[in-house]
This record gives structure tokens, sequence and C-alpha cells, in this order.
């Protein structure tokens, strides 16, 4: 019986998914077809097919845990500690030196490895 009322759902997720895929075409072609209506006349038609179809998206199985997950990121962002200003250019100008360091240091063996190469050729 479990079985049977699975397979349903997942069906029916199908059938809603299509839908929303469906839609989502008709919003790009219909666009598309007409090209001469009022663009602002156009983009709310995009709009509002968009909408419905991320409705219709969200009803399905993956579309809850989708809404489910969004929640629980949006509530661990809440909860981050964001550095200051101060903190964020100062890390900043670290990680530039490092770099700066580093681009100086790989340049330098750059140029012995080189010397070195062409000391062995003979160019």
């Amino acid at each position: 019986m479990t079985t049977n009322t699975e397979n349903q759902g997942s069906s029916l997720d199908m059938v809603k998914w299509g839908i929303a895929i469906i839609l989502l075409a008709a919003a790009v072609i219909g666009n598309q077809l007409y090209s001469e209506a009022s663009v602002l006349v156009r983009a709310i038609g995009v709009i509002v097919a968009f909408a419905i179809a991320g409705f219709i998206a969200l009803q399905t199985e993956k579309g809850k845990k989708a809404l489910a997950f969004a929640r629980e990121s949006h509530i661990e962002v809440r909860k981050v500690v964001w550095p200051t200003r101060q903190e964020a250019l100062n890390t900043t100008f670290i990680v530039l030196a490092a770099t700066g360091i580093l681009a100086l240091i790989l340049w330098g063996m750059d140029a012995v490895l080189v010397r070195i190469v062409n000391f062995i050729t003979g160019v």
C-alpha cells in the first residue's frame, strides 16, 4: 500500500514539474512571439509566468526540501559574525602583501632557472 502511495506522489510531482517547465517555455516563446508588444507588458507576463512556475515547483517534494533548506540557510546566515570594516581591510592588506612577496619569490626563482637552463643549453 505504501509503495502505491509513493508512486502516486512521485508521478504527481512529475506532472507538476512538467507544468512548471511548460510554463517557463511558454514565457520564453511568448516573449519572442509578441516582440511587437510593449516591453512592460512582456516583462510582467514573463515575471508572472516564472512566479507561477516557481509556485508549482515549490509544491513538489524537492521544492519543499529546497524551501526548507533556504529557510535554514537564512537562519544560519543571521548567526554569522561578520568582520568589521577595519578587520576586512587588514585582512585584505595581509593577503595582498603575502601575494606580492610570493610573486617576487617566484619571479626570482624563474629568473634563476632561466639562467641555469640557458647555461646548460648554451643559448
